[in-house]
This record gives structure tokens, C-alpha cells and sequence, in this order.
């Protein structure tokens, strides 16, 4: 199993810039108004109104636009008159000076989990074929135990029209491999399995592959539909029709994180 193991999304993180340019935590301050409601937690999208930082609506797309992601702020607090950093924004504080953190780069590469759906703490997985295809975000709020956002990609919005991220990689790292002996079910949307354990859940998303020598060859394929496994016979799999003959050992790899960027025209910096 991979580690560390995704459990729920965590909000948008900046890792790198693209063209393999290194992020070197560079950021941008910029003002949140007296007394704004609006809890923003840290990876959430913010965006500028009337010339202070407001949480961004979300999905965010080329319509509802984003000046980057939020990383904690900074404000004189108003019990104790002392400067106090805080890993998320919790709304409705009495101060004057609050300053939001902000990766504001429009070439800002991302890691986030993926979710099932777009209201769903459920973790999904990103197939091979998503990559350089767009996907919209999901719509949940973070968490004030935390401070951090629950911000992440929807696994089932490939290609979403005005979508606002490119997917440009998925992450290795946290990728989950199973093992499982081909059936039936060649070049169809249904796949026919054996050798998986009963209670395991394969999520929308997870990839299809054949193991040849050693190496993995990928069919094509992916999960339309979660599965649970319930018996310890065969397991019919919802695929994506396979362009490559599935057979002998098969390897089902499940991604639960990507690397993406924002579109062009989602970053508040390309719009004219």
C-alpha cells in the first residue's frame, strides 16, 4: 500500500511551477477587510473584491476566477493587541491589518487529492487518460480543527467545459497497486476479474493495466463506477472499453492525487 495513505482532500498545494521551474515559496500579501465573515482555510482559492482578499467561489473556473492559493494570514489580534499568525482565516476578526498569504503565481503547479464527487470526501482516483485534460474542482468547505481547506479535483469531470485546472501529472508517491487475474470481458465496459479480497473498494478512476515481464502495459481502460468486492470468486468491473487486449495478471493502479495547474483564464492575472 502506498504511504503516506490519502484519506480525505486537503486543499490545493503548491509544489513547483511549470516548465520544471522550482517554487520557492514565494508569495504575495495582500489585505482582508475589517471584519470580513467568510472563514478561508489554508489552500482554499481566494480571489480580490473592491481591492481586498475574499474566498473565491467555487468550482473555480474561466467564470468564477481566482487570484491564487491561500496560505495562512497574519493580524494584529484584538484580545491580546499582539501579532498573530494563523494557519487559517476563521472570519469576523476585529483588526484593521489583516494580511492574507497568497501563491499568486499564474504558473503555480498544484498537488490536491481527487474526489468522487464534487460535494464528497470521498477519495477517487485520476486515470492515465485525464492527463492534459481539464477537471473542475469539488465545493466543500475545511476545517476549523485543522485550518486546512478540503479543496480537490473531481474524478468524473474530464474534460469539463471552462473546467479550471489542467491535469499534468498524477502522483506517484501515493498510488496504490492490487493485483487481480483477467476473466472475461476484452474490449468491452464490463471487466471481468478474480483474486480480489472481499471489502476492498476500487474507486472511480482506477486504471487497468496488464503485467507483461515485470512491466506494466496500460489497456486503456479505467473505472467508470466505484466497486466494493463482495465474494471472493469474480469481480465485474464498469470500464471505459479497453484499446489494448486485457489478459493473464492485471494490475489495478488507483492515483488519489494529481498535479495540476490553473487554466488559462481561471487565474484572475490572464483575464483581461
Amino acid at each position: 500500500m502506498a504511504y503516506p495513505t490519502v484519506s480525505a482532500p486537503y486543499g490545493f498545494k503548491p509544489v513547483s511551477l511549470i516548465g520544471g521551474q522550482v517554487f520557492a515559496g514565494s508569495t504575495r500579501d495582500y489585505p482582508i477587510q475589517y471584519n470580513y465573515g467568510t472563514a478561508i482555510y489554508y489552500g482554499d482559492f481566494v480571489t480580490t473584491s473592491s481591492g481586498y482578499t475574499v474566498i473565491a467561489t467555487v468550482p473555480v473556473s474561466t467564470t468564477n476566477t481566482t487570484t491564487g492559493v491561500f496560505l495562512g494570514c497574519y493580524y494584529t489580534n484584538p484580545t491580546t493587541k499582539q501579532r498573530q499568525f494563523a494557519q487559517y482565516y476563521p472570519g469576523n476578526v476585529l483588526a484593521g491589518d489583516i494580511t492574507a498569504i497568497v501563491a499568486d503565481d499564474p504558473d503555480q503547479v498544484f498537488r490536491c487529492a481527487v474526489t468522487a464527487a464534487a460535494g464528497s470526501t470521498t477519495i477517487a482516483s485520476a486515470s492515465s487518460i485525464l492527463v492534459g485534460q481539464n477537471m473542475a474542482c469539488n465545493t466543500l468547505t475545511g476545517s476549523a480543527s485543522t485550518g486546512n481547506g478540503a479543496g480537490a479535483v473531481v474524478a468524473a469531470t474530464a474534460n469539463t467545459s471552462g473546467g479550471g485546472f489542467r491535469v499534468l501529472g498524477l502522483v506517484p508517491d501515493t498510488e496504490i497497486s492490487t493485483s487481480a487475474t483477467y476473466v472475461s470481458g476484452t474490449g468491452t465496459t464490463s471487466l471481468v476479474v478474480s483474486g480480489l479480497t472481499v471489502g476492498q473498494v476500487l474507486p472511480i478512476g482506477t486504471d487497468v493495466f496488464n503485467l507483461v515481464n515485470g512491466q506494466l502495459q496500460f489497456t486503456g481502460s479505467s473505472l467508470t463506477a466505484a466497486t466494493t468486492v463482495t465474494t471472493t470468486g469474480s469481480t465485474t468491473l464498469t470500464v471505459v472499453a479497453s484499446t489494448a487486449t486485457v489478459a493473464g495478471t492485471v494490475a489495478l493502479v488507483q492515483a488519489p492525487e494529481v498535479l495540476v495547474k490553473l487554466n488559462f483564464g481561471a487565474h484572475r492575472y490572464y483575464v483581461a
